[in-house]
């Protein structure tokens, strides 16, 4: 299959000596030989040229917010309508928020503050290529959320920081994740970055603690696997 990831943005400077880029993480994550990759830096313009040229689309995670107005943007919500349905879509962080906003839902900065560290998300309804699952640990760094649902958006996990964590689009070929499965420990624990008062400092800690558990990123791959196998 040929799944054609759509870059969002890059990981913070500092650490990018250090650790792979977004679709980098995202080979290692999925398997380098499960799929024939291409790279589109959206940010910096690059999109398909036809919806069809791939089978499947995934959409990474970013710095910048959906609502923002980068001229980069409003593109890459005109191509997620257009592939809705035409091609497999997997969203992922900003790729999650960014299909949510196409597709007529609402993205906001959440008055809950910032959510990092290793969460657990509930299953609220299980499609049958997550294998039974009732819940599911990954990584967050997230403070921009889902506010508002399209309407024929499905939810499939969720927790109290985060509601609408992973959502389907019954029948439209996408699937969508708040979380990061593509971050392994170490980049995720590098990636907390305490603003120096108290309260960060303290968040920070445990949500670095956090990471020293068990996660279930592998589990979310083959999942993600199986939805493109299946779409």
């Amino acid at each position: 299959m040929k799944l054609g990831i759509i870059e969002t943005g890059r990981p913070p400077r500092a650490l990018r000596p250090q650790f792979s880029d977004y679709p980098g993480m995202f080979r290692a994550l999925l398997g380098e030989d499960a799929f024939d990759y291409h790279t589109f830096q959206t940010y910096a313009g690059e999109l398909p040229g036809e919806v069809e040229a791939f089978e499947a689309y995934l959409v990474t995670g970013s710095p910048a917010g959906v609502y923002e107005d980068r001229p980069w943007i409003g593109p890459l919500l005109d191509f997620l309508r257009a592939a809705r349905g035409r091609a497999g879509l997997v969203g992922i962080c900003f790729g999650h928020q960014a299909m949510a906003q196409a597709f007529g839902g609402k993205v906001e900065k959440s008055a809950r503050g910032r959510v990092q560290g290793l969460q657990r998300y509930a299953v609220a309804y299980c499609e049958p290529w997550m294998d039974g699952a009732g819940s599911f640990y990954g990584a967050a760094a997230h403070q921009d959320q889902v506010v508002a649902l399209p309407l024929d958006a499905c939810l499939l996990a969720g927790n109290g920081s985060t509601p609408y964590g992973m959502l389907s689009y019954p029948g439209q070929r996408a699937i969508s994740l708040q979380l990061h499965p593509e971050f392994e420990p170490a980049f995720a624990r590098a990636l907390v970055e305490p603003d120096g008062s108290p309260y960060e400092i303290a968040a920070g800690e445990a949500a670095i603690r956090s990471y020293d558990q068990p996660d279930d990123r592998m589990k979310v791959a083959g999942w993600i696997k199986a939805f493109l196998a299946s779409s």
